[in-house]
């Protein structure tokens, strides 16, 4: 698999958003579930998200290690430049439970500090791991191991990851409970349009490797190792490789970001 430089085309373009900046720059007969929806104002969030949508990903792994000693084995460019971001408030989610509250409440964290608190540069990031991290792996890894079986609840497919037609409604009304600030719109590609950033944690990966290798859910046979990379492989656009997410959350907290949980 050739390396390949994420494509967030104008994820990083603000939007002019009401009740903050006073008009919207998209309406209902064109808002589309693509669309950014970083705030007006929001000069520093802007520039990180244009910077990561630029930032390569490494996404041609043969093998992964248990623990990664080198910066090549994540994305390291990406990570530093979430840890270095200028802006603020900033804040760091620990997020383990996938059938947990967690998009919703970044959701809410986001709304009090933009239009509350009156912080468009807010930036808010997920330190994904545990079964929350199931949300981050792309369709092709859904099929082939079959992780819906890992999720129950009678989940068939990662619609975590999916836009929901709330994502395409009218920012300009932003207090509409059914619009794309709603809970109606929570969703990996919901949030990132927001500027939110996922981490994904490569020992979440390693462990699920093996568990799949222990179930029998291996149709390729591969090694913990090779499997581990498959699935580094396949994570959702956007999403940030990191050596861990419990490290990580270290890092953040030394680079001034709040933890919440």
């Amino acid at each position: 698999m050739i390396p390949r430089r994420l494509s967030l085309k104008g994820f990083g373009t603000a939007l002019a958003v009401a009740g903050f900046a006073g008009a919207a720059a998209t309406s209902p007969a064109n808002a589309s579930p693509s669309a950014p929806l970083v705030p007006a104002g929001a000069k520093t969030l802007d520039a990180l998200t244009t910077q990561l949508a630029a930032l390569p990903r490494r996404r041609d792994f043969k093998t992964a290690p248990m623990i990664l000693d080198n910066r090549d084995q994540w994305d390291a460019e990406a990570l530093d430049a979430v840890l270095h971001y200028a802006g603020g408030p900033k804040q760091a989610w620990d997020n383990t439970e996938l059938h947990g509250p967690w998009l919703s409440v970044m959701r809410n964290s986001m709304n009090a500090q933009i239009w509350s608190f009156r912080h468009p540069d807010f930036l808010c990031v997920s330190a994904t791991h545990g079964s929350a991290q199931l949300a981050l792996y792309d369709e092709a890894m859904w099929e082939k191991y079959d992780l819906a079986k890992l999720v129950g609840h009678g989940v068939v497919t990662n619609y975590y990851a999916q836009a929901t037609p709330a994502s395409g409604m009218d920012p300009a009304d932003y207090e509409n409970p059914k619009g794309p600030f709603s809970a109606s719109a929570n969703s990996i590609v919901g949030l990132q349009r927001r500027g939110v950033v996922f981490l994904a944690c490569h020992n979440a990966v390693w462990d699920l490797a093996g568990r799949l290798i222990a179930s029998g859910a291996n149709p390729d046979h591969l090694s913990a190792p090779a499997l581990c990379a498959d699935l580094s492989n396949h994570l959702v656009a956007g999403v940030v490789l990191t050596p861990g997410a419990v490290g990580t959350l270290v890092e953040l907290a030394s680079a001034g970001f709040a933890y919440a949980r």
